[in-house]
């Protein structure tokens, strides 16, 4: 399958404004792009060879000098982009002649916004939130309209969430509802600093809500489960910990992708896909900000385009995320658990308004808690 790809380029956008201003001396259209200006937005990231500052990358592309771009991810991505990323490369080398080399930074995805946002000189971010790109938007660092600048809303893959239970499953946890059974002890980490534990709380919202449920039953289930709730973890690794090394909890809420792919890697783990469940959709965008400055935006974009492609896609399928691309998907679909109800971020009022309602100081998630 071919998956048309469309990227707008804000440069082009900021030209075009520009133009329409009347501003058409050379140098105030170069100061509108800002590509072209070796001062614009500052000096090339420290480390980076003169290929990838501006603007001797503007040369680069044309006399296929070597080019370097920096990905930023979270940290479960590493082996899905450990085989992506060399056959970028090589395709590269193959079409243009030229070298790339792409550096990668893996963690935390919370922890990765804020170093993007704080310094740290990535061409393209891969993230496991669309808030947390929404965040370096924000921090104006990438222009507004980053989801419609590649295809599925620039959605690359996705996941959905599963309970991982004891070997065996002695509690005889199936669904949803288990969870709420008193007695039970449920491990997952805090939605206030995990953005992976965002997931799990606002799956367990919308198997209410999605399902014919009013937000009042859905607050007093929720409510249900965080009682058995006995440690809240910081992030999903530490609740993995939490639950396998310490040996604590009898079900763990988690990703479906990290239990698929330690089972590729020889680990046995005992888990269920409840049918009624959300869509766990990870985007990725350029930095235009990065890129204009330090004039790598045509590789950026062209990697961001390669990860569409059947090869990128059968590289997350096999990493054990949901790929986006249906022939790739459906090649892969004795692994995935299967969901007759799957919901979004979208209908449940988007992220800024699940910060609102959840998550920001003294909202349902602080309620929850206080009552407990």
């Amino acid at each position: 399958m071919t998956v048309p790809f469309r990227l707008n380029r804000p440069s082009r956008r900021r030209l075009l404004a520009c133009l329409g201003m009347g501003l058409l001396a050379s140098g105030m259209i170069s100061a509108c792009t800002g590509s072209n200006n070796p001062n614009a937005n500052g000096s090339p990231a420290a480390g980076s060879s003169p290929a990838t500052g501006t603007p001797a990358a503007n040369a680069s592309a044309a006399n296929n000098e070597p080019v370097e771009i920096t990905l930023v991810s979270y940290a479960v991505t590493r082996s899905a982009y450990e085989k992506i990323i060399p056959l970028f490369v090589e395709k590269w080398q193959k079409e243009r002649g030229q070298t790339v080399k792409i550096n990668q930074s893996y963690g935390g995805s919370g922890s990765q916004t804020r170093a993007v946002i704080d310094g740290l000189e990535a061409d393209v971010v891969a993230l496991a939130l669309g808030q947390d790109v929404e965040k370096i938007e924000k921090a104006k660092l990438i222009e507004p309209g980053w989801q419609q600048e590649a295809p599925n809303d620039a959605i690359v893959h996705k996941s959905v969430v599963a309970l991982v239970t004891r070997p065996g499953n002695p509690k005889g946890v199936k669904d949803w509802p288990d969870l709420a059974k008193p007695g039970l002890k449920v491990i997952t980490a805090n939605p206030k600093t995990s953005g992976g534990a965002r997931w799990n709380f606002l799956v367990l919202w919308g198997a209410v809500t999605q399902t014919g449920g009013t937000p009042e039953k859905a607050e007093s289930f929720v409510k249900s489960v965080y009682a058995n709730v006995p440690i809240l973890p910081r992030d999903a690794r530490e609740a993995t910990d939490v639950f396998l090394k310490q040996n604590q909890g009898d079900v763990l809420i988690n990703y479906e992708n990290e239990l698929l792919l330690a089972q590729a890697k020889g680990q046995k783990v005992d888990y269920v896909v409840p049918a009624t469940n959300i869509s766990i959709d990870s985007p990725v965008a350029v930095v235009d900000q990065v890129v204009d400055k330090r004039g790598t935006r045509e590789v950026a974009e062209a990697f961001v385009k390669f990860l569409y492609t059947p090869e990128a896609q059968k590289a997350f399928a096999e990493a054990g995320f949901r790929p986006i691309d249906p022939a790739i998907e459906a090649q892969f679909s004795d692994r995935f658990g299967k969901v007759t109800k799957l919901f979004t971020v979208k209908e449940l009022g988007g992220w800024d308004a699940i910060q609102k309602q959840f998550f920001a100081d003294g909202a349902i998630f602080d309620k929850i808690q206080t009552k407990q």
